[in-house]
Formats: structure tokens, C-alpha cells, sequence
């Protein structure tokens, strides 16, 4: 499975997700998202490998050992890890396929800001009518 930031400039590939899909709300990763929570997944080191534009690739360290990787053309944020962990997260937004399995949990919900509501919004497939 592929996956890629918006400019295109960095593609991954992926075997398998090997740990669940979660949302995570914690501070730092609603921030670096610009979103209420990140969809992420572990995947094995293994079985993750860049494909194309390493050179544009950009670290950050968002708390003490762990890296956040996004692309230094569009800032996409791809993959964190904690290097002495066997597993890499990837997160999931950035897959360009359906990932073939949903979401188990949400985590950090401590971290949840105000405005935030999960239900009862209305929803429309593109934009709202009248616009």
C-alpha cells in the first residue's frame, strides 16, 4: 500500500498495518495536523520504505525522543517514531488507498478542546448547498 504528501514530492510504502488505527487528540499532535485528532497506525520498520523524495523530507522533535517526518515542500505530516521502537506510525490521511480496516480507538481524549463535537453536524458529500 502507498502512500504520499500533497505536492507528491514523497511517496512510502507500506506491507501491513500491524497495530490498530487510532485517533489520536493529544496537544502536540492537533497542532502539528492543524486538526481535532490524527488518524495514525504502527507499522512494523520492516515493513515501511520510502519510495521517492527522502531529500525533501523534514524532521521535527516534538517531545523528547520522538520525531514527526513531514515533507519540506507542503508540510505534510507522514510518519513519527521514537527510534528504539520497533514500529514506525504512519498516519493513516496520507495513504492513498483505503487501508482496508476502520478505526479502533481515540485516544488522549484529555487533550480535547472545546469546539470539538463528534455528532450532530450536518454532513454533505462536497460542498453545502447555496455555495
Amino acid at each position: 500500500m502507498k502512500g504520499s504528501c500533497l505536492c507528491g514530492a514523497i511517496e512510502y510504502e507500506i506491507d501491513s498495518i500491524d497495530m490498530p488505527i487510532g485517533h489520536c487528540h493529544c496537544h502536540t499532535c492537533r497542532k502539528a495536523h492543524a486538526a481535532a485528532f490524527a488518524p495514525s497506525a504502527g507499522v512494523m520498520r520492516e515493513h515501511f520504505r520510502w519510495l521517492k523524495g527522502q531529500d525533501h523530507l523534514s524532521s521535527f522533535e516534538s517531545s523528547p525522543g520522538k520525531l514527526r517526518h513531514f515533507c519540506s515542500v507542503c508540510g505534510s505530516h507522514l510518519v513519527a517514531e521514537r527510534l528504539k521502537q520497533p514500529h514506525v506510525i504512519v498516519r493513516v490521511a496520507t495513504l492513498d488507498q483505503d487501508p482496508g480496516t476502520m478505526p479502533e480507538r481515540h485516544i488522549w481524549i484529555s487533550h480535547d478542546v472545546p469546539w470539538l463535537v463528534y455528532e450532530n453536524l450536518p454532513a454533505y458529500s462536497e460542498w453545502q448547498p447555496g455555495r
